[in-house]
């Protein structure tokens, strides 16, 4: 598989980045984002947009290849998204506009 349309994803990786490797590094409490993200996969669900099992499976195969050196508590995040642009519910250049939206919030505050 080709990574080129990934490529909004794989670039939110921080250089330096590393994945969990301990105990203590995924035993802890979840930051306000990380629930909200696993809200927004429960809701997705729910209304049969993407079923956690499914997910999942996903996380599973794409996190050990792909996004393997992705933070395990952000692979929800960027499986979800992988997921949505395979189906077509939103474009890579979608994604991209919505994150430089975020981005900007977050810097105006």
């Amino acid at each position: 598989m080709t990574s080129v349309p990934y490529d909004v994803l794989l670039n939110t990786l921080a250089p330096g980045s590393t994945r969990e490797s301990t105990l203590p590094e995924l035993d802890r409490k979840p930051d306000p984002w990380e629930s909200s993200m696993q809200a927004t996969c429960e809701c997705l669900s729910w209304r049969g947009a993407f079923d956690n099992l499914e997910r999942r499976h996903a996380e599973d195969a794409l996190g050990e290849t792909i996004y393997h050196d992705f933070p395990v508590r952000a692979r929800s995040a960027v499986i979800t998204a992988h997921t949505l642009m395979d189906r077509g519910v939103i474009s890579p250049e979608e994604l991209r506009a919505r994150m430089e939206l975020v981005r900007e919030r977050f810097h105006r505050e």
